[in-house]
């Protein structure tokens, strides 16, 4: 064979793990040896296949568990599709093809291509959320927080069956209000004093799942609800760009905010980049503060709210409502009732997103009624105004324009007062000071810092019943429903009378979707319309089910992707156990004592997907069904490969590879960028920089690069861009580099002729040397998961290697092995070539003989009064007086010494020799 020929070379080994099934973990492994459970981040099946950005995390992946395996640990290394959901049906809907259909296709395809690039997956262990066999489990899930709740004194999920026996027993009693309280508490009503639909109300008020009447972001074009990350900051749908209203909806929620101390404590059990703690942090979004009642003026209501600064409770000028607080109507005079109805209808069609937006320029509009200051005693105006939202505190606030920056912009659009309550530095000449300071304008509070002022308002507030110390948290409580079609089956009934719910058995599970020709979500021209979900149109046999004489129909929404993506990974540890969602003993070893050794993909998953999987696993553990508190033990993100990509006239990206310089020369093929026209179709295009993918037309197809470099090239590629955590400019001129290195290997092992070239002579100690501190660098930088430094020191290797002849085996077969995680393929090949039958993938990691890591001489430099004027080879174990001795040898040093008396020697071992001299 004349050449390294990788395709033979690829088909051939990737046949071979296939059919010998060289990577699957059985289920009864050693369970005496240690475990590695890697994982990456579920992909969707997208339509398109995969670009050369995905395989990224996969071949990062894929690198540690054969890593790991050679190190002799059991490895758990599994792959599926995150199946459900809109981007799967929005595809479907376009193509006008059923989702299932399509959904199945693009997992095929993305399947070869994973295969394609060599990567070790337990491919026995492949599923999707869409499998019936697997969304049972996720049904059988639900069904588990539908009957939990958090149990107020451990904090931990229980049996809702438990409360009830509390209840009925005496144990606790309700407050009016359904809330749980003490037998002896005033007002507490007995559980045998309330009806039956009471008695189901206050379950309802603690289960983990439950239904409620919520704004939402609700979009008629796509005729579903959105989260608030689906919406643009315009307020338009990011799948679409349909206008998004914000409309009120009884949708399922799921009460994950039962969770917020843990969520945000148990991140310190968690080995995890800081910035994703951080974002998890606020996205919960702790704060300690107080809760003070204003008294409505001329009314028995009460105007809650909550602020981090009752210190600056004097500063209160005004409030403000969020236009859909259920107080406005109360407190809106007869002549203001036009415009406030005018405003409300103006912020509906508004996003929290957009009213989030830090925007100068206000709108708001007075109510006509006012409130009473509790510190001042003074009556102050109240307004309603949409930068505040009601899902966010109690939807008011105490507007203290001296202190904040947005009320002060609002008090000076609307020409209201502005008291400071903390005074600024003498040289501040700004608007609202934000900093540290002694209280002013306070009364009994004036002097003290903010720390002691907070303290002593909130002991008055206690003490004249006008508020309390609290904390508070941004996080709400998940919605769970989505009016669309591809997703998984609430499993549960609504009695077609009562309206009462009626959780299945897990015997009838799974609910499974029915066959729909016409499956489109329902497009609404009127936003206030009531939501019209696909399975409404679904045969009366699946809508309604007879049961004891009564009627009940099925729930017609469906549960959002996140539920099949939330507890994957655990499915991955028993995937064909019909009986539990996971065997108890399989779990507890797979996960050991941290869950998921290695969890690696894109940090845009940093706030949703590992919180809402967060909460779901904490669930799981109160029950007893899991055995740890967290599911991800170690996280990685991992970077993107960009590239360059090109708008046209109207902005809209076009496909980089149709795109031409002004010479007619492909642009992905033109070195300099830079100083060039580019066109499109003939017409000029601008150009710009960023993640490679389908929004940007600038994606490179993988099997392309296989077919003309092979995938080992492309690992290696990838792998040797940067570091692993950074984001990588994609050229594919560049490829041929490591394309070149894995030829210089093949042609270093195997002659024209085909024949081995490795000698069985003995190594020279330099070799040895060389090769125990590649073994050393290498296995310091898979460690670290540094693999652009170990591609490194195995090109310097075969570097320093040149024109030495054939390879002592003792040095060749090492560093075949070193090769093998990266470039897996050509590894085996050259394993097999050395004479060893079968794979090398459980074949012993090398290790560094230390007696070979010690250097015989260094090289240290010498310095004279600081600056360095010569080096000098010394032996590493040196003595001190010899080092001088030799240094003082050295031509130029000994000039810049000559006629300089000696003041000091300094000697830092192994690094450097300096001479201070007068």
């Amino acid at each position: 064979m004349a050449g390294y020929p990788f395709q033979d070379i690829e088909a051939k080994w990737q046949a071979h793990w296939r059919d010998d099934k060289t990577f699957r973990t059985p289920a009864d492994v050693d369970r005496s040896k240690p475990k590695y459970y890697v994982l990456d981040m579920f992909p969707y099946p997208s339509g398109v296949g995969l670009h050369v950005g995905h395989p990224l995390g996969y071949i990062a992946t894929d690198i540690v568990a054969r890593y790991q395996r050679m190190r002799g640990f059991n490895v758990l290394h599994p792959m599926g599709f995150d199946a459900f959901g809109l981007p799967a049906e929005q595809f479907a809907v376009e193509h006008n093809v059923h989702p299932r259909i399509t959904t199945e296709d693009n997992i095929d395809n993305m399947l070869r291509q994973l295969k394609r690039l060599g990567l070790s997956y337990d491919w026995d262990r492949v599923f999707a959320t869409t499998d019936e066999d697997y969304y049972r489990w996720t049904q059988w899930i639900f069904l588990q927080l539908y009957n939990s709740y958090v149990d107020p004194e451990s904090g931990k999920a229980r049996p809702i069956a438990e409360l009830e026996a509390k209840l009925a027993h005496g144990v606790v009693a309700v407050s009016e209000e359904g809330q749980l309280v003490d037998t002896e508490a005033e007002g507490a009503r007995p559980w045998s004093e309330l009806s039956a639909s009471e008695q189901a109300d206050v379950l309802a008020q603690h289960r983990l799942a439950y239904m409620d009447e919520v704004p939402v972001n609700w979009c008629p074009g796509l005729g579903t609800v959105l989260a608030n990350e689906e919406v643009t900051a315009d307020g338009r749908s990011e799948r679409g760009n349909y206008p998004v209203y914000k409309r009120p909806l009884r949708q399922w929620m799921l009460r994950i905010t039962a969770y917020n101390e843990r969520l945000i404590d148990d991140l310190d059990r968690v080995d995890w980049p800081e910035s994703v703690k951080i974002l998890q942090r606020n996205w919960v979004g702790r704060s300690e503060g107080a809760h003070i009642d204003f008294s409505v003026a001329a009314s028995e209501e009460k105007i809650r709210v909550f602020t981090t600064r009752p210190d600056t409770i004097f500063g209160a000028t005004y409030m403000v409502l969020a236009p859909e607080h259920p107080l406005v109507a109360e407190v809106t005079t007869p002549d203001q009732q036009e415009a406030v109805a005018a405003y409300q209808r103006e912020a509906q069609g508004r996003t929290d997103v957009d009213r989030m937006a830090d925007v100068k320029t206000k709108t708001g509009v007075f109510t006509g009624g006012y409130a009473v200051n509790p510190a001042t005693e003074q009556k102050i105006p109240i307004w309603i105004a949409d930068y505040v939202l009601m899902g966010y505190g109690t939807g008011a606030i105490m507007a203290v324009p001296g202190q904040d920056e947005r009320d002060w912009d609002f008090a000076e659009a609307f020409g209201l007062p502005i008291v400071r309550t903390v005074q600024p530095p003498a040289d501040f000449d700004g608007q609202a000071y934000t900093g540290e300071g002694p209280a002013i304008n306070s009364a009994f509070l004036n002097g003290l810092d903010i720390p002691a002022a907070k303290a002593k308002i909130i002991d008055w507030l206690e003490a004249h019943g006008a508020g309390e110390g609290t904390v508070t948290y941004k996080l709400r409580d998940w919605l769970f429903s989505r009016q669309r079609y591809w997703g998984e089956p609430f499993p549960v009934l609504h009695d077609v009378e009562t309206g009462e719910i009626v959780a299945l058995d897990e015997a009838d599970l799974p609910v499974t979707l029915p066959e729909m020709a016409d499956f489109k979500p329902e497009a609404i021209d009127d936003p206030q319309a009531p939501p019209r979900p696909p399975l409404g149109r679904a045969p009366e046999s699946w809508q309604y089910v007879e049961r004891d004489g009564r009627k009940y129909r099925r729930e017609l929404n469906t549960m959002p992707q996140w539920a099949g993506s939330c507890w994957y990974y655990l499915r991955f540890i028993d995937p064909q156990n019909e009986d539990q969602f996971v065997d108890p003993e399989q779990e507890k070893y797979w996960m050991g004592a941290h869950g998921v050794d290695l969890y690696i993909g894109g940090v845009e998953h940093a706030v949703l997907h590992l919180l809402y999987a967060r909460f779901w696993h904490k669930v799981l553990y109160d029950l007893g069904y899991v055995s740890t508190p967290e599911p991800f033990g170690k996280l990685f993100n991992q970077g993107y490969i960009q590239a360059y990509a090109y708008r046209d006239a109207r902005g809209i990206a076009v496909p980089a590879e149709e795109v031409v310089d002004q010479g007619g020369n492909p642009a992905t093929e033109v070195q300099d960028q830079k100083n060039r026209q580019f066109f499109y179709q003939g017409e000029p295009v601008t150009q710009e920089y960023g993640k490679m993918g389908k929004s940007l037309k600038n994606a490179v197809n993988p099997d392309a690069i296989c077919e003309q470099y092979g995938c080992d090239t492309l690992r290696l590629y990838e792998m040797y861009l940067g570091p692993l955590e950074a984001s990588k400019p994609w050229n594919t001129r560049d490829i041929s580099g490591p394309h070149r290195f894995l030829q210089r290997v093949w042609r270093m092992f195997v002659d024209e002729n085909d024949a081995l070239k490795v000698s069985d002579g003995a190594a020279t100690e330099d070799q040895l040397r060389l090769l125990h501190k590649t073994i050393e660098r290498v296995t310091d930088s898979m460690d670290r998961m540094s693999y652009n430094t170990a591609i490194a020191a195995l090109i310097e290797m075969t570097n320093a290697m040149k024109g030495t002849g054939a390879w002592p085996r003792a040095l060749a077969e090492p560093f075949v092995l070193l090769l093998a995680p990266m470039a897996p393929h050509l590894a085996e090949e050259l394993w097999q070539r050395l004479g060893h039958p079968g794979s090398l993938a459980f074949t012993p990691w090398p290790e560094a003989d230390p007696a070979y890591l010690k250097e015989d001489t260094i090289e240290i430099a010498v310095q004279v009064n600081g600056k360095m004027r010569g080096s000098i080879h010394i032996p590493a174990d040196a003595a001190k007086d010899a080092v001088l001795a030799q240094a003082r040898t050295d031509e130029n040093v000994a000039r810049h010494l000559e006629g300089k008396t000696m003041r000091r020697e300094i000697y830092v071992p192994g690094r450097i020799v300096n001479f201070v001299v007068g």
